[in-house]
């Protein structure tokens, strides 16, 4: 260890008696009876001192006020450096600020609330495909033709009902159509009308939410098709942030959480006010002497009377 490390860690003689110097500037730079007790010095370098002193107030617990001073090379009067309001080890702190986005979560948004999609949102992707390519799920995929190979099943040109022949036992086609129809019952026309009432009724187009949305679910990226008749009018939000996530909704449903929601919508405008309570009309203590409504008196001692 070098001298100079030594002489940085060992604080100033001359600086560190300097406590009454400290606490003057102290009280000066705070307001009366903040500052309290003098509870350490610390070395800041060569003939550099940090002394600390208790702040008492009550919105700064654990605070310390902290003044520095120093001297010049072999000075004998020591000057004010700084004076500075510095948390303590165990001060009170605001807890450590987080991005919005990272604050958010499931459940926080309310209606007329919009929360902005960025571009590059890795829970969206590009809503278009090859025209030659066909879906993941088809039966002609690459991924299905994979798995085929793999199962060693047989692949149709399309569903039983189109086919001359049934498909044999052990193919896609088969398996579906199997997957489809192996049920005593399935839902009736009523049981699929009270199911969209109520759907309609949760998240529909009437709900709070949905009149203060920017958009409708119908053009939103997060809205997951459903099959059958019912998927012409609902469809299950994936929007994690969305208070309709994992829900069916209705296509005319909306929230804050729009995947094209990138541009806060300007607030609109109030209507002109019908009576201005902004603009200030004068009105004189006294009337002019020619407004009529106090006569003219010629002598003084009338004139300090006034008139009611």
């Amino acid at each position: 260890m070098s001298a100079a490390t030594t002489r940085s860690r060992t604080p100033d003689r001359l600086c560190a008696e300097a406590v009454d110097l400290a606490r003057a500037a102290a009280e000066e730079a705070a307001a009366p009876g903040v500052v309290g007790e003098h509870v350490g010095v610390l070395s800041e370098g060569d003939r550099v001192v940090t002394h600390f002193f208790d702040c008492r107030e009550l919105g700064y617990r654990g605070w310390r006020w902290a003044v520095t001073v120093a001297r010049a090379s072999r000075a004998k009067i020591v000057t004010l450096d700084e004076v500075v309001l510095l948390p303590g080890p165990d001060a009170v702190l605001a807890p450590e600020w987080v991005p919005w986005s990272e604050r958010l979560r499931p459940g926080d948004m309310g209606p007329g609330d919009l929360l902005p999609t960025d571009a590059e949102d890795l829970r969206l992707e590009p809503g278009y495909s090859g025209e030659d390519v066909p879906p993941p799920n088809s039966a002609v995929s690459p991924q299905m033709a994979d798995l085929v190979e793999a199962e060693d099943a047989e692949v149709t040109a399309g569903p039983p009902a189109k086919l001359a022949t049934a498909p044999s036992r052990g193919s896609v086609a088969a398996v579906a159509e199997e997957l489809g129809m192996r049920r005593a019952r399935v839902l009736s026309r009523y049981g699929l009308h009270t199911a969209a009432d109520r759907w309609e009724e949760a998240f529909g187009a009437k709900t709070p939410m949905a009149q203060a949305a920017p958009a409708s679910c119908v053009s939103c990226g997060f809205l997951t098709p459903i099959g059958g008749s019912l998927g012409q009018a609902f469809g299950v939000c994936a929007n994690e942030f969305s208070p309709a996530d994992g829900r069916v909704v209705s296509l005319s449903y909306g929230c804050g959480g729009h995947s094209e929601a990138a541009v806060m919508p300007k607030p609109p405008q109030p209507p002109a006010p019908v009576i201005d309570e902004t603009r200030v009309d004068p009105f004189p203590l006294r009337p002019a002497a020619d407004s009529g409504s106090v006569p003219a008196v010629a002598d003084e001692e009338s004139a300090e009377l006034g008139h009611s």
